[in-house]
């Protein structure tokens, strides 16, 4: 009976769950022994023909998953289990199943070659959500918006400023995750205690031959496990790609409050209902099940980081941990990607009010640009300040448009002319290089994905 929400298939993606199933982990161990099998064959320690006959009846066609489990009940052992079921099926053949070989051998490698696949979707969904944080930063490079510091009004940006700080934090990670599969997608055949003893004079030549037809890399060297820093380094990876959705996703729930209204979740007008008592709520329930998501891979990155100890070649407190971490840290951060994706691609844009929001401190948010512009007529810049600093109050204490303020000042209309000032508190003359920024930075990421074979 499902009991977690992956289980019950409330989150996760079809594509990422298929990795992590029962039936495909079994498979993959399955191939492993199999290539074990193979390598023997090839220097000479085993027949071919022993050989094909295992690599033949290493598939769950023929090894079931239940049976494994029954013989697991039995004899308390999951990779005995799996090696005896194989065994069975195998004939006279299955003598030769498993031959030096240790159960962190078959487990860590299976491992590996899930990853692969975990990975390989990984790397598709963040060039995705790429894509997709390039189309926006695009489409909005002029649309003005309020830039807020401390949660308070600080200077005039555009939307797609804000996408291309997100699209070149996004590709950190594509980079980071690259970088990290060359230490993560590892495998081994190394036996106990890792000296290879129980392999024969050959054992590197297995190792070596068996990794290449898995399509991964041996370890360079290991103990009876993989050195679990590999698999820390990888969760902690995806704890900081989640942490980063989870940025995003944080700052257009507060751009959907209602006094603040700029961005917007998609919301199926026609049947989503957004509370069960109050029609008329539009919640961003999504954005905030990013958020709580985000948080249960996070708290993965803690149980993952105490795996890289263990008792001197090996012990068991990383095997019960691991069942849990890694197909829950892939699905979660896969899932989470796949709906901010969604997300962004489908997100409301409030154009309008986001002009209306650079209009409630009635002009104040330029007083910056003004303080300049009296510095470049010759005012001292932190008399300019200190002197914007008071008007800034004055305006806000008597509720009057900072122009008026501004045009009622002597000092300021010694140096300014009227058209001069209106001029300075227009908030598109004061973007700085905010459009090229965010031209380069597309043009950048473009080149990136160029280099790694996608469309621009």
């Amino acid at each position: 009976m499902p009991i977690l929400p992956i289980d019950t298939g409330r989150y996760g993606t079809k594509e990422m769950l298929r990795v992590f199933d029962e039936e495909n982990r079994l498979q993959k161990m399955l191939d492993v022994e199999a290539t074990l099998a193979w390598a023997h064959a090839e220097v000479g320690n085993i027949s071919k023909k022993d050989a094909q006959i295992i690599m033949k009846m290493a598939s769950i066609k023929h090894v079931q998953l239940d049976r494994v489990k029954a013989i697991e009940k039995e004899i308390k052992h999951d990779v005995a289990a799996l090696v005896r079921a194989l065994a069975e099926v195998c004939g006279p053949s299955g003598a030769c199943v498993h031959l030096g070989a240790t159960s962190s051998d078959i487990l860590d490698t299976a491992t590996a070659l899930q990853l692969k696949e975990a990975v390989k979707i990984l790397e598709r969904r963040l060039s995705d959500f790429e894509e997709v944080l390039i189309k926006q930063a695009q489409k909005h490079k002029r649309t003005l918006m309020m830039g807020r510091t401390h949660g308070q009004h600080a200077l005039p940006i555009t939307l797609g400023f804000k996408f291309s700080v997100w699209m070149r934090e996004n590709a950190r990670h594509i980079q980071r995750l690259k970088e990290c599969n060359e230490r993560l997608l590892v495998g081994k055949m190394s036996g106990a205690v890792g000296t290879q003893a129980g392999l024969g004079p050959n054992a590197t030549k297995i190792q070596e031959l068996a990794m290449e037809k898995l399509g991964i890399k041996p370890a360079d060297i290991s103990t009876q496990i993989i050195q679990r820093d590999r698999y820390a380094e990888f969760v902690s990876l995806l704890a900081l790609i989640v942490s980063s959705l989870e940025n995003f996703a944080t700052e257009i729930r507060e751009l959907q409050r209602p006094e603040i209204g700029e961005l917007f979740e998609p919301f199926e007008k026609a049947k989503q209902v957004g509370s069960s008592t109050m029609p008329h709520k539009r919640n961003p329930i999504t954005l905030e099940r990013v958020c709580g998501l985000a948080r249960i891979v996070r708290s993965l990155a803690s149980p993952a980081l105490e795996n890289v100890v263990t008792w001197h070649e090996r012990d068991l407190t990383q095997s019960s941990a691991e069942r849990f971490i890694i197909p829950e840290v892939c699905i979660l951060t896969d899932y989470v990607l796949a709906l901010m994706t969604e997300i962004l691609s489908g997100l409301v844009v409030d154009k309008e009010k986001m002009k209306k929001n650079i209009g409630l401190t009635q002009g104040r948010c330029m007083s910056e640009a003004v303080m300049l512009a009296l510095a470049a007529k010759g005012m001292n810049r932190q008399e300019a300040h200190e002197h914007l600093r008071l008007l800034t109050i004055k305006s806000e204490t008597e509720n009057q448009p900072f122009k008026t303020t501004l045009l009622e000042d002597k000092k300021v209309r010694k140096l300014l002319t009227e058209e001069e000032i209106t001029k300075t508190l227009n908030p598109r003359n004061y973007l700085g290089t905010t459009v090229k920024q965010v031209e380069q930075m597309i043009k950048k990421t473009k080149k990136e994905r160029k280099t790694r074979g996608l469309p621009n």
